[in-house]
């Protein structure tokens, strides 16, 4: 019957839409999140604190496995690294962002974020990587110079021994459903 299929450019094909990061650990993931919630980021309360590795992106529902065979394999190859988070950054005036900066762990979430875009999720970022804890996000002028004054003292330091899958719904927004261990170096390493 005429017309009763999909309209042009539409797929009857379900789609994820997902992304991939590093938890950061309690009991600073919660406070992090907590901070960003009290400045009244509306969408804190849907995006648990994490460093982005790969950023937001769709993909067919049924590549879903192809993905998690490709994040298992990366992670495999991998090794844990440290991380310590210190003081604040921000990227404005290009994005209305303020972060918490890496002080140590830049080169390894570089070079972790640079094997997962391939494969399956190979994707052209819109501006050069850069790994970050976002803490304050699209607020008025006034609110971000607050976040990047009251958190310009955190501090904390954590090993990434592993990463996850996060799929987003609008009703409960980022939910980590997979975690992707990171290889253990060897004994005296």
């Amino acid at each position: 019957m005429r017309g009763a299929g999909p309209a042009a450019g539409t797929s009857l094909t379900p789609v994820l839409t997902i992304g991939v990061a590093v938890a950061v650990p309690e009991p600073w993931g919660t406070r992090l999140q907590e901070y960003r919630t009290g400045l009244g980021d509306d969408t804190a309360s849907l995006i648990p604190t994490h460093i982005t590795l790969v950023p937001p992106q769709e993909i067919a529902e049924e590549s879903i496995d192809a993905v998690r065979t490709h994040l298992a394999e990366v992670g495999a190859a991998i090794p844990r690294f440290g991380v310590h988070l210190r003081g604040t950054g921000t990227f404005r005036p290009v994005s209305p962002v303020v972060f918490v900066t890496l002080a140590e762990g830049i080169s390894p979430c570089e070079q972790l974020a640079e094997a997962l875009r391939d494969g399956p999720l190979g994707v052209e970022l819109d501006f050069p990587y850069h790994p970050h804890v976002t803490v304050a996000h699209h607020l008025d002028d006034p609110t971000l110079d607050r976040a990047f004054e009251e958190l310009g003292d955190f501090e904390c330091e954590f090993t990434v021994e592993e990463f996850h899958l996060y799929v987003h719904d609008a009703r409960h927004g980022w939910r980590p459903t997979d975690a992707f261990a990171l290889r253990t170096p060897p004994e005296g390493v």
